[in-house]
């Protein structure tokens, strides 16, 4: 089963992954397998550069106002 985590980033910390742009005006959505640590994921994309992780269904996501450009998804999948 598929499950979703979801990454904020921090004032300074910018990302190109794949063409798309991750700051902190965004949140990012890693689409994993149930078996695999979302954040593990996290680390491989962003390094040690962003701010929080969210799973789906662990905790409501943050006041998203906070965030003009919305959630953004990783393009692949990973299982």
């Amino acid at each position: 089963m598929l499950k979703k985590t979801y990454i904020t980033f921090g004032q300074s910390h910018v990302h190109s992954v794949k063409g798309k742009t991750f700051d902190k005006d965004c949140v990012a959505c890693i689409t994993h397998d149930e078996k695999v640590n979302g954040r593990d994921i996290a680390f491989q994309l962003f390094g040690k550069e962003w701010s929080r992780s969210f799973r789906e269904g662990e905790r409501k996501l943050p006041y998203m106002k906070c965030f003009p450009r919305g959630v953004i998804e990783v393009d692949e999948v990973f299982i």
